[in-house]
Order: C-alpha cells, then sequence, then structure tokens
C-alpha cells in the first residue's frame, strides 16, 4: 500500500505545477495598479559645499622614502654573476638585469607568461628549469652577498 500512496503523490505534483501559471497573472494587475498612483517627488540632491573640495586640494602629497636594503649593493655569486655582471648591484638593479636577460633569450613561457624556462646560466642560479617569477626573488637572494 505504501508504493501505491507514493504513485498517486508523484501523479498529483504535475497538477499543482500548472497552478502557479495562473496565479502569475494576478500580480501583472497589482503592478498596474501601483503604476496608476500619483509620484512621489524625489528630493533634491545635495551639493558638496565648496569647503571641503578646498580641504581635500590643501592636503601636501607625502613623498615615499626610499629603503635602503634595497638599494644597498650587494655582490652577486659567481653563477648570478655569470649573467647580471660581477660588479656590486642593489637588489632591484639585480632583478632588473636578469628580466633583460630572461626577454633577450626569450626565456618567458610562450604559453604561461609568469613562468621562466631556465637556461644553462640561469639552472645554476635558480636549481631548476622553470621558475615562476614570483619565485625568482627570493632563489636570487640566495645568491647576493
Amino acid at each position: 500500500m505504501a508504493t501505491a500512496k507514493k504513485a498517486s503523490a508523484k501523479k498529483a505534483a504535475p497538477a499543482k505545477k500548472a497552478a502557479p501559471a495562473k496565479k502569475a497573472a494576478a500580480p501583472a494587475k497589482k503592478v498596474a495598479a501601483k503604476k496608476a498612483a500619483p509620484a512621489k517627488k524625489a528630493a533634491p540632491a545635495k551639493k558638496a559645499t565648496p569647503a571641503k573640495k578646498v580641504a581635500a586640494k590643501k592636503a601636501p602629497a607625502k613623498k615615499r622614502t626610499v629603503n635602503a636594503a634595497f638599494m644597498r649593493a650587494l655582490t652577486p655569486s659567481p653563477a648570478l654573476a655569470a649573467v647580471v655582471g660581477a660588479s656590486p648591484l642593489p637588489r632591484t638593479e639585480v632583478v632588473s638585469k636578469l628580466w633583460t636577460y630572461i626577454k633577450k633569450n626569450k626565456l618567458q613561457d610562450a604559453v604561461n607568461k609568469r613562468m621562466i624556462n631556465a637556461d644553462a646560466k640561469l639552472k645554476e642560479v635558480f636549481g631548476k628549469l622553470q621558475v615562476s617569477m614570483f619565485e625568482m626573488a627570493g632563489l636570487i637572494g640566495k645568491h647576493l652577498k
């Protein structure tokens, strides 16, 4: 008997789905009635006072100070010196010279530009055949003193 009740419940469900279509027409009439109501006046937009604009313009822009740790000249290891040169360079210049070397030799991956394919010189620095640009700075740090 339990299966007969379930079967009848399944048959009754499709009939219920047809009923909401009739109810959908009723709200449309309510919307039409709302449109006929008089429109309320919108509040006038407030204008910003000139004093606030002047105060924002008077604030002096603060200049960024350079972090001395980035600008300190560091000596590259022999493996890194083969790519960027043997003279002491700041960390920022080492990264810059590495990118010029990578772009000159077309070592950026063609599909995923964030990946760098190492050649023989860079493999000594990175220790892997492929490195992401985000890991590169960490791996360079090991070769600077």
